[in-house]
Formats: structure tokens, C-alpha cells, sequence
């Protein structure tokens, strides 16, 4: 365990952001929530509160969503060319490319991540995905349609469709992945048009607001974007019910998403789309490149903490080489070094929360008092931080909450398998259906167990390989809709049919 670093070690640039008073961005001012709340952000490598943000609630909700609306209806937003909007979204993209450490920084402290995995991964795809968006904004096209009316013979028509914006979006994101989460939502609706209500995880709501200040410096107009820090059961609860919101985009838990559902359904039957749980099974077969695949199974799981809703939590192995990959993969466990994302050795920062390291400790007690067996880790690090040790599981059923439910945490539970058709079936025994992988040499056997696997993404002989034209969502419980891609595009645009008669 390592024990040193802290918010001393950053950059002047990222201690002079911390100590900023952090408020509202609604209609491009910094205000103060309604209430005069505010709320302590905790670095999770030592428990020390590192910023103090504003605690908006139901009325701040309100004041965004009302200067969100007048921006889509009457704002300068509303008159600018598809051209003028791309431009400003790769202004964007260009001014995050010349904060990259300090962006990584703030993610580090706030969410416990090591900052090398932030700079290399969260912060660079972050910006790569508002440059791919800002492409998008110009290509967003209608189409003509010949249509023939029977009851109507002779007459001649012009028939037409057009995409539009759908008008002011509440956006809801996670803390695992604070800022990249923050492009993946805000990148399609500003490309498309819409305007947007923010709503940032309350464990991790810096980078967002570092990106407030970035928003308006490349001059987007007010009111397009509004950004809300606050808790889910008020600020979130309140943007999902609230009736002046066209869409809701949240990406979260299974169980909070039905609750955004419910709420969109009681008030207007809002557009929902929905990024949610996994429980995603990793499957190596026989005929796997073994090194590559024992590392890539660690990757699966061990990357960002397994804090990942697609983290590759189910390892299914052939029989024949179980022992081999699961010593192979407890072996990579034990070369992680913990420690705070700030410290350059760090292979594995905290869990985000001290509840977040409660309820996957508890997942671990839960499992080896139902009979599985820890070959590596299985407890919480003691001291400060919320660490827990990358675990492997090996004796597991099928009753199991370690295999049925969604842990959220560095746990793989390993289970052997006898033939293909076993392990497709076992594989898709869950509720979710985020994403899967197989490794195998085989590439057409690949492909055929990729094409049977009920997930929204399948990697065959990798894990983790995400990109901006990449379609990205779940089958099944893990949620509706896709994010990134031209699929998120399609998701934040609504079809308008127009028929002219002709002279």
C-alpha cells in the first residue's frame, strides 16, 4: 500500500481550481444554489475534503431548465448554423487539450483513479469524442420520399423528412467516469442542437465544473449549457420528473434508472435513454492465446477499480485451463500496487466512497459466506482510503449474488465451463446484457459465439476498446438506447414528416 501523496502534489493550476468557491452554471453565470447549501467533496485515497460545491436543488432545477428553453426557442443558439455549432464544439475539444494534466488531476482527486489513467485514457477519448460530434453537426440530413396517395389519383406531392433537435435535455452522469461521461452526453445534444441541464454526480462533480468554466470561454451562448451539482434524490429526482424537459439521458444503476422512468412516464412521457448495469461475462476458450487473454481478463475487471459497468465481472474458462487462468489472473492481481491516483506508482486508486467500499465488501462477505473461496484478496486494505484488494472468486453457483448482481468493485468470480454451448447459455443467464468478450484463435467460432451473446458490445480478443463511432448501450436491463456513434446522434433528433401539394 502506498501511503503518500495528496492534493499537495498537484499542479498550481489544479490547487488554485480546488480553492475556487464552485457554484451553479445557469445561464452562463456562476451562482449560488437557491438555498445557500452547499456540500464537501472528499478526496477517497484519505477521506480529506479537497472542495466545498454548491448543493442545488428543486428551484435551481427550475431556474436551469427555464434558461435552458429560452435558449432552444429564442436564444442565439436557436438562429446558429450547423457550422457555427460544430466550430464551438471543437473549440471546446482545443481548449480541453490544453488542460489534459490538470483535467486528470481533478479526476484523480476526486474520484481516486491513478492520474497516468486519466491522462492517457478519460481525458484524451473525453476530447475526441466533442471533435467526432462537432463532425456530425453539419451531416445531419433528411430525406426525400416519392409517396403514391390511391384516394387521390392525379395529384402530384413533395414529400420530405427533417431531423430536429429534441429541444432541452436533462442529462444525468455517474461518478466512475466524471468527465468522460460529461462529453458522452453533452457532445450529441449540442451537436444536434438541443440544450442541456447537467446534472454531475455528487461524489465527483469537479471536472464537470472545470468544464463549465471551459464551455464558456469558447462562447457558447446562455443558457445552452447549465450545470447543477447536487444529490440524486433532489436535483436529479426533480430534473427527471421536471415537465419542461423534452429528454432525459441518464447513465447510472439499474434501479435508479426505473425510478427516471417512472418519473418521465408521470409527468409528459419525456424521451428516456437509459445507460445501466453489467454483469458481463468474459469468455476464454481452449484454443485462447492464454498470456494475452489472462491479461486482458485482469484488465477486464481490475481497470478504473472495476468501478465499469461493463467490467468483465463473469470469467468463464475451459475445464482443461481453469487452474492456468486463474492463477495466471491472481498473479496480475498481485502485482497492483494501491494507492492514490496521484501517486505515480499507483496501478489501483480507492473505491469512490466509504459507501461504495461498504457494499462491495459486502458483496465479498456475502459470496464467501455462501461457500466461494478468495484465491486472491477479498477484503477491504485497512487504513485510510477506500481501498479494497483486486479479488478473484473460484467456487461459486449460479444462486450467487457475486454472479447475479452487479458488485461494482474489482471482484471476478472465475467459473469453469465443459462446451460452447454450456457457456453461451450460462453467459447469458442475467438480467444484464451490457457487454462480453471471447478469446479464441479461432476467429470464425469468434464470430459465431459474438453473434449468440444477448450484449450490446462484444470485444473478441480484447476488452475495453472504446471509441467515439463506436455505438455503445445494453441489451436487456443494462438500459436503452446507445450512447456515441451516429446511434446517439439519432437519440437527441426527432423525424418531422412534411408533404406539399403541388401546383
Amino acid at each position: 500500500m502506498i501511503l503518500t501523496s495528496g492534493t499537495a502534489t498537484a499542479s498550481p493550476k489544479t490547487q488554485k481550481f480546488l480553492a475556487h468557491e464552485h457554484q451553479l452554471l445557469i445561464d452562463g453565470h456562476w451562482v449560488p444554489a437557491t438555498t445557500g447549501k452547499s456540500f464537501d467533496v472528499v478526496n477517497p485515497a484519505d477521506g480529506t475534503t479537497i472542495a466545498s460545491v454548491a448543493e442545488g436543488g428543486q428551484e435551481d432545477i427550475n431556474k436551469a431548465v427555464a434558461a435552458a428553453r429560452k435558449a432552444f426557442e429564442s436564444g442565439p443558439w436557436h438562429t446558429m448554423t450547423a457550422s457555427e455549432r460544430g466550430k464551438l464544439i471543437w473549440k471546446l475539444a482545443d481548449l480541453m487539450d490544453q488542460h489534459i494534466e490538470e483535467f486528470a488531476e481533478i479526476e484523480s482527486l476526486d474520484n481516486g483513479k491513478p492520474k497516468a489513467v486519466a491522462q492517457a485514457a478519460d481525458v484524451p477519448l473525453a476530447i475526441d469524442l466533442f471533435r467526432y460530434m462537432a463532425g456530425w453537426a453539419t451531416k445531419i440530413e433528411g430525406t426525400t420520399i416519392p409517396i403514391s396517395v390511391p384516394y387521390l389519383s392525379g395529384a402530384e406531392f413533395h414529400s420530405y423528412t427533417l431531423r430536429e433537435p429534441v429541444g432541452v435535455v436533462g442529462q444525468i452522469i455517474p461518478w466512475n467516469f466524471p468527465l468522460l461521461m460529461a462529453a458522452w452526453k453533452l457532445g450529441p445534444a449540442l451537436a444536434t442542437g438541443c440544450t442541456i441541464v447537467l446534472k454531475v454526480a455528487e461524489e465527483t462533480p469537479l471536472s464537470a465544473l472545470r468544464l463549465g468554466q471551459l464551455i464558456q470561454e469558447a462562447g457558447f451562448p446562455p443558457g445552452v449549457i447549465n450545470i447543477i451539482t447536487g444529490f440524486g434524490e433532489t436535483a436529479g429526482a426533480a430534473l427527471s420528473a421536471h415537465p419542461d424537459v423534452d429528454k432525459i439521458a441518464f447513465t447510472g444503476s439499474t434501479e435508479v434508472g426505473k425510478l427516471i422512468v417512472k418519473a418521465a412516464g408521470d409527468t409528459n412521457l419525456k424521451k428516456v435513454t437509459l445507460e445501466l448495469g453489467g454483469k458481463s461475462p468474459n469468455v476464454i476458450l481452449p484454443d485462447a492465446d492464454l498470456p494475452s487473454a489472462i491479461a486482458g481478463a485482469a484488465n477486464a475487471i481490475f481497470f478504473n477499480h472495476g468501478q465499469c459497468c461493463c467490467a468483465g465481472s463473469r470469467l468463464f474458462v475451459h475445464r482443461s485451463q481453469f487452474d492456468q487462468v486463474v492463477e495466471g489472473v491472481a498473479e496480475e492481481a498481485k502485482k497492483i500496487k494501491l494507492g492514490p491516483g496521484m501517486h505515480p506508482d499507483s496501478g489501483m486508486g480507492p473505491m469512490v466512497s466509504q459507501i461504495q467500499q461498504d457494499r462491495v465488501c459486502g458483496y465479498l462477505e456475502a459470496g464467501l459466506h455462501e461457500g466461494a473461496t478468495a484465491v486472491v484478496g477479498g477484503k477491504k486494505h485497512e487504513g485510510a482510503g477506500y481501498f479494497v484488494e483486486p479479488t478473484v472468486l473460484v467456487d461459486t453457483h449460479p444462486q450467487m449474488k457475486v454472479i447475479q448482481e452487479e458488485i461494482f468493485g474489482p471482484v471476478v468470480a472465475a467459473v469453469p465451463f465443459d462446451d460452447i454451448e454450456e457457456v453461451v447459455a450460462t453467459a447469458n443467464n442475467s438480467i444484464y446484457g451490457l457487454a462480453a468478450a471471447v478469446w479464441s484463435k479461432d476467429i470464425s467460432k469468434a464470430h459465431r459465439i459474438a453473434k449468440r451473446l444477448k450484449a450490446g458490445t462484444v470485444w473478441v480478443n480484447c476488452y475495453n476498446v472504446f471509441d467515439a463511432s463506436l455505438p455503445f448501450g445494453g441489451y436487456k436491463q443494462s438500459g436503452w438506447g446507445r450512447e456515441m456513434g451516429h446511434e446517439a446522434i439519432d437519440l437527441y433528433t426527432q423525424t418531422k414528416a412534411v408533404t406539399v401539394q403541388l401546383a
